[in-house]
């Protein structure tokens, strides 16, 4: 049986990371500042990690096949002061960069090495109907920059291991990130609409990031970077309109002006009016097969699982 330490297991991806590795045999060490947790799942197992610190559980490295890095401070959580951007950046790059040491040092056994990364590397689309491939350089902004500083820190780990890069998307699930914030006011019949709706959203739902993490631990030649996104790219208008349509009910549009994003987010509006096509096409060309490919399928699924 492999044996997979994941950092950030508890957060929403990685929670459904580690039940998928579970179902699947695999043994699986969740790495966290909260090592008192404990686990009455079989093969489920919790250590100590805090990259603050400096503080890693040393004996649990030991014990792993694979590791794989998700652990960043939200990007949209908290409005962009200077003092947020610093820990968006650092919660990416620093704790990175002290992973691979402690991989490197105390873990003999591992031998792939699974890191998140977003699309806010690219920036906003350039060329209509060109969707960004992951040869295209690094947007020169503060997500941009954050994304290639968070990437070459995970590169320093190719020396010994084998390295892959996740871009992940806006990924849809129910019980965090994009889809409950966009779907809560539909409740209340209300449809928001952000900006002028046309700008492009390049979304994944949650269960194919995990399909393709463990996609990329039992395919070893799959190394480098990768787009995880859907390979069917929407509006946010049709995003929105889908989630309203299946829902069910009347729902209002209201439309929330780009002016008015602009004095609530401040710069993080940039991001949520940002249009970014992303393709899909190199996971796919490696073998990679996508459980949710459409909005229509990824949106019916979330809500049957809502109301589940």
């Amino acid at each position: 049986m492999k044996t997979v330490g994941i950092v950030g297991g508890t957060g929403f991806t990685g929670k459904y990371i580690t039940a998928l590795l579970l179902k699947k045999g695999y043994a699986v060490v969740v790495f966290t500042r909260n090592a008192r947790l404990k686990s009455i799942i079989p093969n489920l197992t919790y250590a100590m990690w805090d990259a603050t610190h400096r503080t890693c559980d040393t004996e649990a490295l030991k014990t792993i096949d694979v590791a794989i890095h998700l652990a960043g401070a939200g990007i949209a959580d908290k409005r962009w002061t200077d003092e947020r951007k610093q820990e968006i950046l650092d919660s990416r790059v620093k704790s990175t960069e002290f992973l691979v040491n402690q991989l490197q040092l105390h873990a003999p056994f591992c031998k792939t090495f699974i890191a998140a990364s977003a699309i806010g590397f690219y920036g906003a689309d350039k060329h209509p109907g060109h969707p960004f491939t992951e040869e295209a350089g690094a947007y020169p902004d503060f997500l941009g920059d954050t994304c290639k500083k968070w990437e070459e820190a995970s590169a320093e780990a190719s020396s010994f291991l084998r390295t892959v890069i996740l871009r992940f998307g806006i990924v849809l699930g129910k019980e965090s990130g994009a889809f409950p914030q966009l779907a809560a006011p539909m409740n209340f019949g209300v449809m928001p609409i952000l900006g002028s709706g046309d700008q492009i959203v390049s979304w994944i739902h949650v269960a194919d990031i995990a399909n393709m993490v463990l996609f990329a631990i039992e395919h070893e030649t799959v190394k480098g970077i990768y787009n995880a996104v859907a390979p069917n790219p929407v509006t946010h208008k049709e995003l929105m309109k889908t989630i309203a349509r299946l829902k069910g009910g009347f729902k209002i549009p209201a439309p929330a002006p780009s002016f008015l994003l602009q004095i609530m987010l401040g710069e993080l509006s940039i991001e949520v009016l940002k249009s970014c096509t992303v393709s899909a096409a190199k996971i796919e060309a490696v073998g990679f097969k996508f459980e949710f490919p459409v909005i229509e399928t990824a949106v019916k699924a979330i809500l049957a699982q809502k109301e589940a």
